[in-house]
């Protein structure tokens, strides 16, 4: 009986590891302009397989010859979504930077609600796991404790850094009138300004949470890994905000409360 067990759990095994790669790959190209190009490889395959089933040699010849030239040309093409995916990769997000509860989060959204309610834009970058240096020292460098007084003046009307970006480290204003990269997404509505644009560019590239806040209308957004959640009112920026960073309390909670399971199901054992 074990026999037919020990044979099979390496099938399985390669089976669900090349599930979840395709799944994972199908979920990181979804909504970019990798999905085309995918779709096309796919067709392109379909006809080669076809091809060979029916012998026909010249067509077979081309599409091997174009195969091998197109791992080098989807290498090249696909080069940020590429480094992007491996960057996420190496991250450990279970480790990450917490934003103290009473704190940054509610610097943050104060700041928002009284640029949404003056119509004032402004974007806030909030750096995570991957470093944000090249967007810092693009801008002019600051070392100041988060506080919505103090991102409302970067942001203020006329103000030289009212159109750049604000770069937050932890509990610190690192950075402002920062310059992001743009987002080149087709699905993007064309409505979007460059404000949004940039904040979906910049989480496109690393793991940082940009907080978006439009000149036209006033409206909160919100963009994680390339991402763009829209209108959003104060309460659910906080929400969306205290759910991606748990402060240290809740994650101090959370390990007393597997700690204590583990010594409690360790007793149970114990006692049979």
């Amino acid at each position: 009986m074990m026999e037919p067990l020990l044979f099979l759990w390496r099938p399985v095994l390669e089976i669900l590891f090349i599930w979840i790669l395709l799944y994972s790959l199908i979920r990181f190209f979804e909504g970019t302009r990798a999905v085309q190009v995918l779709m096309g490889l796919l067709v392109l395959a379909v006809i080669f397989n076809i091809a060979k089933f029916l012998q026909l040699h010249t067509i077979n010849w081309v599409l091997t010859k174009l195969f091998a030239v197109g791992v080098v040309a989807f290498l090249i093409i696909f080069q940020p979504e590429l480094r992007r995916a491996l960057a996420r990769m190496g991250q450990n997000t279970m480790f990450g930077t917490f934003l103290k509860k009473g704190g940054t989060v509610d610097e943050v959204v104060q700041a928002a609600e009284h640029l949404s309610r003056q119509k004032i834009g402004a974007l806030i970058a909030i750096e995570r796991d991957l470093g944000l240096k090249n967007y810092i020292e693009s801008g002019l460098t600051l070392d100041a404790r988060v506080s919505s007084e103090l991102l409302i003046t970067l942001f203020f009307p006329n103000n030289p850094t009212h159109d750049g970006g604000v770069i937050i480290q932890g509990e610190r204003i690192v950075s402002s009138g920062c310059l992001f990269p743009l987002s080149q997404n087709p699905q993007l509505a064309r409505s979007l300004g460059t404000r949004h644009r940039a904040a979906v560019g910049l989480t496109e590239e690393t793991d940082a949470v940009a907080v978006v806040v439009s000149e036209e209308t006033g409206a909160l957004s919100v963009s994680v890994y390339g991402k763009l959640t829209r209108d959003l009112d104060g309460e659910g920026l906080r929400r969306v905000l205290t759910n991606l960073f748990r402060s240290p309390e809740a994650e101090s909670r959370w390990t007393d409360y597997w700690r204590k399971s583990w010594k409690n199901l360790v007793r149970e054992r114990s006692r049979e």
